[in-house]
């Protein structure tokens, strides 16, 4: 058998030979960032009811920017719906200093349903 090179280029695409075949050198762009809960969530909810789109996303190398994005887009709505919650409820400091197993009450009922209106809104659509 003859003697085949450890590295070739080809059509723009550069193979490793490994044992008796060439393997494609690809490489999935590296993203940092993390998915997080939402992204999580996200990505089950894809995989279960939007393969195609899931498949998608996963093949052109996009679904891990594609969700670390949904993560922080969500974070960031839980905040501005937990702010604009407590002020249209009147939750704040005061009634922490004054009664915190009250203040801690509210803040729990705002926190579920801040992330109700996120999974309705952003996770599950």
């Amino acid at each position: 058998m003859e003697h085949l090179p450890k590295k070739i280029h080809h059509n723009g695409i550069g193979y490793t030979l490994m044992g008796d075949y060439y393997i494609p050198d690809l490489k999935l762009p590296e993203e940092k960032r993390p998915i997080g809960r939402w992204g999580r969530m996200h990505k089950a909810f894809l995989q279960e009811h939007c393969p195609g789109q899931y498949n998608e996303l996963l093949l052109s190398g996009k679904l891990w920017t594609y969700l670390a994005d949904l993560n922080e887009q969500a974070d960031d709505r839980l905040a501005c719906i937990i702010s604009q919650m407590q002020d249209a409820e009147g939750v704040t400091e005061e009634l922490k200093a004054c009664d915190q197993l009250a203040w801690v009450g509210a803040m729990n009922s705002i926190r579920s349903r801040a992330e109700e209106i996120i999974l309705s809104e952003m996770i599950f659509a």
